[in-house]
């Protein structure tokens, strides 16, 4: 049974208009919105809500159908906080519900969940693009107090980034705000009253924050682009939260406008964490100081070499992994040192890649980064290559890595969170031989398609990433077929290959490391060895001298 309803709540000198909508008895979700926004801002979320939740909307003191303050003091997040609880108590009464926050309605909702007289009237917090302004505080004074590069340029980011507030609070903030209703598509009025938060909870904040704990379960949803609320704004979130679940948006700050699906699907997802439904992959970690903490990685190929070291540098900095390989029982027994799950599939087979990425969704969760890294290597002169082996190579270097990035790159889509796809090239992809024709045709091709799809994922928020390593020691060299020898040569080849990558000596550990900071940093191409890093200096200033290189037959005498 749903309903539909308006109400006006008493809290203290005023009174709030309130909207409820949704499933009774359902778990109750109150949106709380912020600055220059009226309730309306939350339609197209409780949209989505109100499907499976008791969804509660109202307009804050000062805006829309809400009375308004006479004094300043009446705006200060003390009183909105109240107000907040006044609403949570009247349309829930007994029962804990779970509060969303945007911009000044998170601002304001923070002060009421740090606030131990409070206790028992919230089961939960999302909190976008506001952070708490004690926190900042005492972040800013950290910061200040133990100087570091990071801590510097959070600052600058913060100051920069938070200089319209000097406005606001101002007697300029009279005079934009014409400017500000027109471009938010909000009433002068209550622009004008709105100002009046800035100038009642800003001064002091920084001089003089108070401790602020959190002991309920609290979700931080961070939208990247957002030009108002930085990173910098949440940093030290972490030291204030017992339970903090981070996740980031490609979006804007106002995300609940512009992605009300995904945010409804998050605020969805955290409710039925905290309810003790079945929980949903992204909230099976909570915030860590690992780099990867609450990320699901899928690695192909990742049963050994650089493939295996990968997986096991994604485990480390706290990622769940997902191993995949032909080799099954390679892919579970490496799974299992690290504590993920271990899939056996051939790349080359565009349907059974298809059918575990529906697997590997039911079963783990849509993965935040995926490196398609499986490939074999074939060496020899391009008339000793056979169609079989023409075949083989490129079914698995480039058929391998297109039937992957069909699969899952359609899921982090459709997720709307953001990600990293991550294809595992080569310095043969840009540095011609004579020797690889086949090896290097299909990393050129395997280079070309990460920057195309580059460039038509990066308005989604999904970062692609091309690796080309040099000179590696992998088990590659000893699978690796050389066209046109026998049995008998195919194995002295083999070795002798080995042990000069083995003289070589990079590891694939040093490859792993340099995926994981290309995967932070979103590196368009990552030359690693510095064989790779002169090729590529090379193939941009002389090809011709590349080419000239290409003449040399590098195979081993034997």
């Amino acid at each position: 049974m749903t309903e539909v309803g308006y109400c006006s709540v008493d809290s203290g000198d005023l009174r709030l208009g309130v909207w409820v909508e949704g499933v009774l008895g359902a778990p109750v979700v109150v949106l709380v919105h912020g600055f220059p926004d009226t309730s309306a801002l939350w339609g197209p979320v409780v949209a989505e809500l109100a499907r499976r939740y008791r969804v509660v909307r109202y307009d804050v003191r000062g805006c829309g159908r809400s009375g308004a303050p006479r004094g300043r003091d009446g705006y200060r997040v003390e009183r909105l906080a109240a107000d907040l609880v006044a609403v949570a108590r009247a349309v829930s009464p007994g029962r804990a519900v779970h509060v969303v926050g945007h911009d000044w309605g998170s601002a304001q909702a923070w002060e009421a969940v740090t606030d131990p007289t409070y206790s028992g009237v919230f089961a939960s917090f999302t909190s976008v693009s506001g952070p708490c302004l004690d926190h900042v505080g005492w972040w800013v004074r950290g910061a200040l107090r133990r100087p570091s590069w990071r801590g510097l340029r959070g600052l600058a980011t913060l100051v920069v980034r938070s200089a319209y507030l000097g406005v606001f609070r101002s007697r300029l903030g009279e005079l934009v705000s014409p400017l500000v209703a027109w471009r938010c598509g909000a009433r002068g009025r209550d622009v004008r009253r709105g100002l009046e938060l800035y100038r009642a909870n800003l001064p002091g904040f920084v001089r003089r924050p108070r401790e602020r704990w959190a002991s309920l379960p609290v979700q931080l949803v961070v939208p990247t682009r957002d030009a108002y609320v930085r990173s910098a704004h949440v940093a030290g979130t972490a030291r204030w939260v017992a339970r903090l679940w981070r996740r980031e948006v490609p979006a804007g700050h106002w995300m609940p406008r512009t992605h009300p699906v995904v945010l409804a699907r998050m605020v969805g997802e955290f409710v039925d964490h905290v309810e003790g439904a079945p929980a949903s992959r992204g909230l099976r970690a909570a915030a860590s100081v690992q780099r990867f903490g609450g990320k699901v990685v899928l690695v192909t190929g990742g049963a050994s070499g650089i493939g295996r070291a990968c997986v096991r540098a994604f485990a480390a900095a706290g990622a769940e992994v997902v191993v995949v390989d032909v080799d099954g029982a390679g892919a579970v027994a490496v799974a299992a040192e690290v504590g993920g799950t271990g899939y056996a599939v051939d790349v080359a087979d565009g349907d059974a890649v298809v059918a575990l990425a529906q697997r590997v969704r039911a079963e783990v969760g849509v993965p935040d980064v995926v490196v398609a890294n499986a490939g074999v290597a074939v060496s020899g002169a391009f008339l000793d290559t056979s169609v079989a082996d023409w075949a083989r190579v490129v079914d698995v270097n480039l058929w391998g890595v297109i039937h992957t990035l069909r699969a899952f790159a359609p899921q982090l889509v459709e997720r709307g969170e953001g990600g990293q796809l991550v294809v595992t090239a080569s310095m043969a992809s840009y540095t011609p031989t004579r020797n690889l024709p086949a090896y290097a045709t299909t990393k050129a091709a395997v280079l070309m398609l990460a920057q195309c799809l580059r460039a038509e994922l990066a308005g989604r928020g999904i970062g692609v990433s091309a690796i080309c390593p040099g000179f590696v020691h992998t088990n590659i060299t000893r699978s690796a077929r050389f066209a046109g020898a026998d049995a008998a040569r195919q194995q002295r080849l083999r070795e002798l290959t080995t042990r000069r990558y083995l003289r070589r000596g990079f590891a694939p550990e040093r490859v792993a490391v340099a995926v994981l900071d290309a995967v932070e940093r979103d590196v368009a191409v990552l030359p690693v060895t510095g064989e790779a890093r002169l090729g590529l200096l090379a193939s941009r200033l002389s090809p011709a001298l590349l080419r000239a290189a290409a003449r040399v037959d590098l195979l081993p005498k034997g």
